[in-house]
């Protein structure tokens, strides 16, 4: 499959409802810089040495750089979705949970990722309220494996 220059558009909650099983889409490349690094370790309080001192990463660590935040690359996942899939009749979206997250391999400073993004199910809560299993893998541009394989679950207001 080829990334989409254009989030795949679900019209309805029957074509939602269809498509379960199969790979919605593909989000952009993600660049992730030394600085979106630092951000991330600032709003969060987690400065470890491996993820914010180039030079001591670069000396000591067995990644031999600086490396993402495991959980930096999983708060991409909200942009990673929008831009694989657009659910029209959609008012809102609310991240609900995870069911599932791995972190299988590092993301070094300097790569990028990419989301692929698969629909696990869709269940009806109510009249106005779809919840919508995911499942994202994170991919590194280069590596074998993927960063981060997780299964996430929205609740969609329509």
């Amino acid at each position: 499959m080829t990334p989409n220059l254009t989030p795949t558009v679900i019209d309805s909650i029957e074509d939602l409802e269809a498509r379960v099983g199969e790979t919605i889409g593909i989000s952009g490349w993600i660049p992730i810089a030394q600085d979106r690094i630092d951000q991330f370790a600032e709003a969060t309080d987690d400065r470890q040495w491996i993820h914010v001192d180039a030079d001591r990463a670069n000396r000591e660590s067995p990644f031999g750089a600086p490396v993402a935040h495991g959980y930096l690359t999983l708060s991409l996942l909200p942009r990673i979705v929008i831009e694989a899939m657009t659910f029209t009749p959609k008012k809102t979206g609310i991240n609900y949970g995870l069911d599932k997250v791995r972190f299988i391999a590092p993301v070094p400073v300097g790569a990028r990722i990419r989301g692929h993004v698969a629909l696990r199910s869709v269940e009806r809560r109510d009249a106005q309220t779809l919840q919508i299993g995911l499942s994202v893998t994170v991919e590194i541009e280069g590596s074998e494996k993927p960063a981060c394989i997780a299964e996430s679950i929205v609740r969609y207001l329509v």
